[in-house]
């Protein structure tokens, strides 16, 4: 667990980048989902990956950033509701900020992202740009094999 004081200057470090292009993949469950999972650099090194999720037949989609000690500590999820631990819901825009209070559960819904779920590249600039993270490199739309009939 971390405490709000090692929190804030993670989300406020300007020196976090990614290096290379983002490559999606097949999930480990073989779902229709594809997902990709970098190295988050920075210059005090924090223990951070970045792991994103875009699954069109269920029309969600969702970026972390996950510390490796700590577990999820900031996220963007698209197309599925939340409801927080104060009973309040919120639609399916909505972004995780850790608290000491709440770890990871308590979200809040965001005025910064305006793309929709169905576009994972400008979702991802959006997402890097108020995140503070620079992404040296391209990210391509996740390619969906489409099912064959029967």
């Amino acid at each position: 667990m971390i405490s709000q004081p090692e929190f804030d200057p993670i989300l406020a470090d300007t020196s976090k980048r990614i290096a290379g292009d983002i490559e999606w993949r097949e999930d480990a469950d073989h779902s229709p989902a594809r997902e990709f999972r970098v190295e988050l650099r920075s210059d005090p090194g924090w223990p951070i990956v970045v792991v994103g999720r875009f699954n069109p037949y269920a029309g969600t989609l969702s970026y972390a950033l996950i510390h490796r000690g700590a577990g999820r500590i900031y996220a963007l999820d698209l197309g599925a509701d939340h409801h927080n631990p104060t009973c309040q819901r919120l639609g399916e825009k909505h972004k995780h900020r850790w608290t000491e209070a709440f770890r990871d559960k308590e979200a809040y819904v965001p005025a910064d992202v305006i793309a929709a779920w169905d576009n994972p590249v400008e979702v991802w600039r959006q997402f890097c740009a108020e995140a503070g993270i620079v992404h040296d490199g391209q990210m391509r739309p996740p390619q969906i094999q489409e099912e064959l009939p029967l």
